[in-house]
Protein backbone atom coordinates (compact mmCIF):
# COMPACT_ATOMS: atom_id res chain seq x y z
CA UNK A 1 0.00 0.00 0.00
CA UNK A 2 1.74 3.45 -1.21
CA UNK A 3 1.71 6.11 1.55
CA UNK A 4 0.30 9.31 1.09
CA UNK A 5 2.53 12.10 0.28
CA UNK A 6 1.72 15.01 2.81
CA UNK A 7 2.08 18.60 0.90
CA UNK A 8 4.59 20.50 1.82
CA UNK A 9 4.55 24.20 2.15
CA UNK A 10 6.93 27.34 1.90
CA UNK A 11 6.27 30.56 3.93
CA UNK A 12 8.11 33.81 4.00
CA UNK A 13 7.66 35.65 7.19
CA UNK A 14 8.44 39.10 6.67
CA UNK A 15 6.50 40.95 9.13
CA UNK A 16 8.89 42.32 12.18
CA UNK A 17 6.65 41.82 14.95
CA UNK A 18 6.03 38.46 14.12
CA UNK A 19 9.92 37.67 13.76
CA UNK A 20 10.26 39.06 17.03
CA UNK A 21 7.69 36.38 18.55
CA UNK A 22 8.42 33.48 16.06
CA UNK A 23 9.68 30.47 18.31
CA UNK A 24 6.38 30.76 20.78
CA UNK A 25 4.10 30.42 17.10
CA UNK A 26 6.91 27.28 15.50
CA UNK A 27 4.81 25.01 16.48
CA UNK A 28 1.66 26.30 14.79
CA UNK A 29 3.61 25.81 11.22
CA UNK A 30 5.51 22.69 12.01
CA UNK A 31 1.81 20.82 13.00
CA UNK A 32 0.90 21.67 9.24
CA UNK A 33 4.32 21.12 7.77
CA UNK A 34 4.85 24.29 6.82
CA UNK A 35 8.48 25.19 6.79
CA UNK A 36 9.26 29.21 7.48
CA UNK A 37 12.18 31.66 5.88
CA UNK A 38 12.67 35.02 8.32
CA UNK A 39 14.73 37.28 6.41
CA UNK A 40 16.35 40.16 7.66
CA UNK A 41 13.89 42.97 7.82
CA UNK A 42 15.14 46.95 8.43
CA UNK A 43 11.32 48.10 8.59
CA UNK A 44 10.16 46.22 5.23
CA UNK A 45 11.71 44.65 2.38
CA UNK A 46 12.21 46.94 -0.51
CA UNK A 47 10.77 45.57 -4.39
CA UNK A 48 14.16 44.66 -5.47
CA UNK A 49 14.67 42.21 -2.60
CA UNK A 50 11.42 40.66 -3.01
CA UNK A 51 11.48 40.24 -6.61
CA UNK A 52 14.76 37.90 -5.89
CA UNK A 53 13.21 35.67 -3.43
CA UNK A 54 9.10 35.24 -4.23
CA UNK A 55 8.84 32.47 -6.29
CA UNK A 56 10.08 30.31 -3.85
CA UNK A 57 6.99 30.67 -1.48
CA UNK A 58 3.33 29.80 -1.09
CA UNK A 59 2.07 32.25 1.11
CA UNK A 60 3.64 35.26 2.87
CA UNK A 61 3.05 36.94 6.20
CA UNK A 62 3.89 40.53 5.64
CA UNK A 63 4.49 43.71 7.18
CA UNK A 64 4.58 47.01 5.08
CA UNK A 65 6.92 45.38 2.33
CA UNK A 66 6.96 46.69 -1.53
CA UNK A 67 4.45 43.93 -2.95
CA UNK A 68 4.22 45.75 -6.36
CA UNK A 69 3.07 44.23 -9.49
CA UNK A 70 6.78 43.13 -10.68
CA UNK A 71 7.24 40.90 -7.58
CA UNK A 72 3.75 39.48 -8.17
CA UNK A 73 5.02 38.50 -11.69
CA UNK A 74 7.81 36.32 -10.42
CA UNK A 75 5.30 35.00 -7.58
CA UNK A 76 4.80 31.75 -9.90
CA UNK A 77 3.80 29.68 -6.35
CA UNK A 78 2.09 32.07 -3.90
CA UNK A 79 -1.30 31.69 -3.14
CA UNK A 80 -1.70 33.93 -0.51
CA UNK A 81 -0.21 37.30 1.07
CA UNK A 82 -1.34 38.32 4.61
CA UNK A 83 -0.51 41.45 6.23
CA UNK A 84 0.09 41.48 10.03
CA UNK A 85 -1.90 44.20 10.79
CA UNK A 86 -4.39 46.60 8.68
CA UNK A 87 -3.11 48.36 5.85
CA UNK A 88 -2.58 47.11 2.43
CA UNK A 89 -1.59 50.32 0.62
CA UNK A 90 2.06 48.94 0.03
CA UNK A 91 0.50 45.84 -2.18
CA UNK A 92 -1.21 45.56 -5.24
CA UNK A 93 -4.13 43.89 -4.24
CA UNK A 94 -5.61 44.60 -7.47
CA UNK A 95 -3.42 42.60 -9.40
CA UNK A 96 -2.65 40.04 -6.83
CA UNK A 97 -5.92 38.94 -7.05
CA UNK A 98 -6.15 39.12 -10.63
CA UNK A 99 -3.49 36.36 -11.22
CA UNK A 100 -5.84 35.05 -8.04
CA UNK A 101 -3.14 35.39 -5.18
CA UNK A 102 -5.92 35.80 -1.95
CA UNK A 103 -4.67 39.20 0.47
CA UNK A 104 -6.12 39.57 3.36
CA UNK A 105 -5.10 41.54 6.66
CA UNK A 106 -6.65 41.93 10.27
CA UNK A 107 -8.87 44.48 10.46
CA UNK A 108 -9.60 46.74 13.56
CA UNK A 109 -6.45 45.25 14.79
CA UNK A 110 -4.55 47.67 16.55
CA UNK A 111 -7.94 50.90 17.50
CA UNK A 112 -7.22 50.51 21.11
CA UNK A 113 -3.63 50.63 22.10
CA UNK A 114 -3.14 53.52 18.46
CA UNK A 115 -6.54 55.25 20.16
CA UNK A 116 -4.44 55.39 23.55
CA UNK A 117 -1.57 56.91 21.96
CA UNK A 118 -3.76 59.68 20.39
CA UNK A 119 -5.31 60.77 23.83
CA UNK A 120 -1.33 60.27 24.93
CA UNK A 121 -0.42 62.69 22.74
CA UNK A 122 -3.57 65.11 23.29
CA UNK A 123 -3.12 65.24 26.78
CA UNK A 124 1.18 65.56 26.54
CA UNK A 125 0.37 69.32 24.54
CA UNK A 126 -3.18 70.24 26.57
CA UNK A 127 -1.29 69.82 29.80
CA UNK A 128 2.38 70.44 28.74
CA UNK A 129 3.95 67.39 30.16
CA UNK A 130 7.06 67.72 28.35
CA UNK A 131 7.84 70.91 28.54
CA UNK A 132 7.44 71.33 32.21
CA UNK A 133 9.13 68.03 33.03
CA UNK A 134 12.32 69.41 30.52
CA UNK A 135 11.89 72.01 32.46
CA UNK A 136 11.76 70.38 36.10
CA UNK A 137 15.02 67.99 34.69
CA UNK A 138 17.11 71.29 34.23
CA UNK A 139 16.74 72.66 37.71
CA UNK A 140 14.13 75.12 36.58
CA UNK A 141 11.06 75.79 38.89
CA UNK A 142 8.63 76.75 36.09
CA UNK A 143 4.92 77.28 35.39
CA UNK A 144 3.65 76.82 31.96
CA UNK A 145 -0.05 77.31 31.23
CA UNK A 146 -2.26 74.37 30.40
CA UNK A 147 -5.42 73.67 29.10
CA UNK A 148 -8.72 71.37 30.23
CA UNK A 149 -9.51 68.88 27.25
CA UNK A 150 -13.01 70.05 27.88
CA UNK A 151 -12.20 73.40 26.28
CA UNK A 152 -10.91 72.12 23.35
CA UNK A 153 -11.91 71.22 20.04
CA UNK A 154 -10.76 67.31 18.28
CA UNK A 155 -11.04 67.10 14.87
CA UNK A 156 -10.79 63.58 13.11
CA UNK A 157 -10.30 62.83 9.62
CA UNK A 158 -11.50 59.23 8.46
CA UNK A 159 -13.77 57.49 11.37
CA UNK A 160 -12.84 54.18 10.96
CA UNK A 161 -12.32 51.94 14.01
CA UNK A 162 -9.75 53.77 14.91
CA UNK A 163 -11.13 57.01 14.22
CA UNK A 164 -14.33 55.85 16.53
CA UNK A 165 -12.26 54.36 19.66
CA UNK A 166 -10.15 58.48 19.62
CA UNK A 167 -14.34 59.39 19.43
CA UNK A 168 -15.26 57.72 22.22
CA UNK A 169 -12.36 58.57 24.65
CA UNK A 170 -12.61 62.29 23.48
CA UNK A 171 -15.81 62.04 24.68
CA UNK A 172 -14.78 61.05 28.04
CA UNK A 173 -12.78 64.49 28.37
CA UNK A 174 -15.58 66.44 27.69
CA UNK A 175 -14.20 67.56 23.56
CA UNK A 176 -16.27 68.88 21.50
CA UNK A 177 -15.84 66.44 18.76
CA UNK A 178 -15.47 67.46 14.86
CA UNK A 179 -15.30 64.15 11.97
CA UNK A 180 -14.99 64.75 8.30
CA UNK A 181 -15.28 61.49 6.16
CA UNK A 182 -15.31 60.75 2.51
CA UNK A 183 -18.62 58.32 3.73
CA UNK A 184 -21.41 59.08 4.84
CA UNK A 185 -22.06 58.88 9.08
CA UNK A 186 -25.05 57.45 10.14
CA UNK A 187 -27.58 58.96 12.63
CA UNK A 188 -27.01 55.93 14.63
CA UNK A 189 -22.91 56.61 14.73
CA UNK A 190 -23.13 60.46 15.39
CA UNK A 191 -25.24 59.50 18.28
CA UNK A 192 -23.45 56.42 19.48
CA UNK A 193 -19.79 58.81 19.18
CA UNK A 194 -21.83 62.33 19.95
CA UNK A 195 -20.05 63.35 17.43
CA UNK A 196 -20.33 66.67 14.64
CA UNK A 197 -20.43 65.39 11.19
CA UNK A 198 -18.82 68.44 8.94
CA UNK A 199 -16.79 69.16 5.62
CA UNK A 200 -12.81 69.23 5.99
CA UNK A 201 -12.59 73.11 5.39
CA UNK A 202 -14.57 73.70 8.85
CA UNK A 203 -12.76 71.26 10.59
CA UNK A 204 -9.37 72.18 10.12
CA UNK A 205 -10.24 76.18 10.67
CA UNK A 206 -12.34 74.89 14.13
CA UNK A 207 -9.88 72.24 15.92
CA UNK A 208 -7.45 72.80 18.35
CA UNK A 209 -6.44 68.49 17.67
CA UNK A 210 -6.54 67.16 14.41
CA UNK A 211 -6.04 63.59 14.04
CA UNK A 212 -5.52 61.55 11.24
CA UNK A 213 -7.10 57.89 10.64
CA UNK A 214 -7.51 57.66 6.71
CA UNK A 215 -6.72 55.15 4.90
CA UNK A 216 -3.79 55.47 2.22
CA UNK A 217 -4.86 55.80 -1.15
CA UNK A 218 -4.96 58.30 -4.28
CA UNK A 219 -7.20 60.58 -2.89
CA UNK A 220 -5.76 60.65 0.98
CA UNK A 221 -2.35 60.51 -0.13
CA UNK A 222 -1.07 64.76 1.39
CA UNK A 223 -4.65 65.45 2.40
CA UNK A 224 -2.61 67.31 4.52
CA UNK A 225 -0.19 69.67 3.04
CA UNK A 226 0.14 73.57 2.69
CA UNK A 227 -3.34 74.68 1.86
CA UNK A 228 -4.42 72.77 4.79
CA UNK A 229 -1.57 73.95 7.00
CA UNK A 230 -2.77 77.69 6.48
CA UNK A 231 -6.51 76.94 7.41
CA UNK A 232 -5.43 75.74 10.80
CA UNK A 233 -5.47 77.80 13.40
CA UNK A 234 -1.89 78.85 14.68
CA UNK A 235 -2.30 76.97 17.98
CA UNK A 236 -3.75 73.81 16.34
CA UNK A 237 -1.68 70.59 17.01
CA UNK A 238 -1.47 68.18 14.15
CA UNK A 239 -1.17 64.19 15.07
CA UNK A 240 -0.72 61.56 12.56
CA UNK A 241 -0.77 57.62 13.38
CA UNK A 242 -2.56 56.62 10.66
CA UNK A 243 0.17 56.48 7.25
CA UNK A 244 3.26 58.97 6.51
CA UNK A 245 2.04 60.30 3.20
CA UNK A 246 -1.29 61.34 4.34
CA UNK A 247 1.02 64.91 5.15
CA UNK A 248 3.60 66.43 2.76
CA UNK A 249 6.52 66.29 5.25
CA UNK A 250 7.94 69.04 3.90
CA UNK A 251 4.79 71.41 3.98
CA UNK A 252 4.89 70.39 7.57
CA UNK A 253 8.48 71.06 8.47
CA UNK A 254 7.44 74.41 6.88
CA UNK A 255 4.49 74.91 8.94
CA UNK A 256 6.62 73.82 12.50
CA UNK A 257 9.31 76.18 11.53
CA UNK A 258 7.05 79.21 10.90
CA UNK A 259 4.78 78.31 13.94
CA UNK A 260 2.20 78.58 11.52
CA UNK A 261 0.86 75.58 13.98
CA UNK A 262 1.45 75.00 17.65
CA UNK A 263 3.18 71.15 17.01
CA UNK A 264 2.94 67.71 16.13
CA UNK A 265 2.67 64.41 17.27
CA UNK A 266 3.87 61.84 14.58
CA UNK A 267 4.27 57.82 14.40
CA UNK A 268 3.98 57.41 10.40
CA UNK A 269 6.74 59.17 8.40
CA UNK A 270 6.73 59.97 3.91
CA UNK A 271 9.53 57.86 4.57
CA UNK A 272 10.42 55.22 7.12
CA UNK A 273 12.58 54.59 9.01
CA UNK A 274 12.49 58.63 9.90
CA UNK A 275 16.49 59.70 8.31
CA UNK A 276 18.20 60.66 10.99
CA UNK A 277 19.24 64.18 9.42
CA UNK A 278 15.69 64.54 9.25
CA UNK A 279 14.88 68.53 10.45
CA UNK A 280 11.59 66.78 13.00
CA UNK A 281 14.22 65.33 14.82
CA UNK A 282 15.75 67.98 16.57
CA UNK A 283 12.00 70.32 16.65
CA UNK A 284 11.13 70.94 19.94
CA UNK A 285 7.23 71.59 18.91
CA UNK A 286 7.04 67.91 17.89
CA UNK A 287 6.63 64.23 19.50
CA UNK A 288 7.91 61.31 17.60
CA UNK A 289 7.97 57.54 18.00
CA UNK A 290 8.72 55.49 15.62
CA UNK A 291 6.15 53.42 13.87
CA UNK A 292 4.63 51.97 17.84
CA UNK A 293 1.28 52.97 18.51
CA UNK A 294 0.14 49.71 17.82
CA UNK A 295 2.21 48.10 20.74
CA UNK A 296 0.32 46.21 22.90
CA UNK A 297 0.87 42.13 23.85
CA UNK A 298 -2.48 41.48 23.69
CA UNK A 299 -3.17 42.41 20.07
CA UNK A 300 -0.06 41.89 19.08
CA UNK A 301 -1.39 38.03 19.64
CA UNK A 302 -4.69 38.30 18.32
CA UNK A 303 -2.75 39.27 14.82
CA UNK A 304 -0.37 36.64 15.45
CA UNK A 305 -3.25 33.76 15.80
CA UNK A 306 -5.55 35.82 12.94
CA UNK A 307 -2.92 35.97 10.18
CA UNK A 308 -2.49 32.14 10.50
CA UNK A 309 -5.18 32.01 10.01
CA UNK A 310 -5.69 33.74 6.98
CA UNK A 311 -2.78 32.00 6.19
CA UNK A 312 -3.99 28.29 6.57
CA UNK A 313 -7.34 29.24 4.88
CA UNK A 314 -5.14 30.87 1.77
CA UNK A 315 -3.22 27.61 1.89
CA UNK A 316 -6.01 25.36 1.66
CA UNK A 317 -5.09 23.33 4.84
Amino acid sequence: MKTKKVKKYRVLISAPYMQTEINKLRPVFKERNISIDLPKVHERLSEKELIDIIGLYDGIICGDDEITQRVLEKAEKLKVIVKWGTGVDSIDKQYAEKIGIRVCNTANAFSEPVADSVLGYILSFARNIPVLDSEMKKGTWKKVQGASLREKTLGIIGLGNVGRAVAQRAQAFGMDVLVYDVLPISKEVIKKYNIIPTHIEKLLTQSDYISLHSDLNETSRYIISKKEFLQMKNDAVLINTARGPLVKENDLIDALKKKKIRGAALDVFEYEPLPKKSPLRSMKNILLSPHNTNSSPHYWNLVHENSITHLLKGLGI
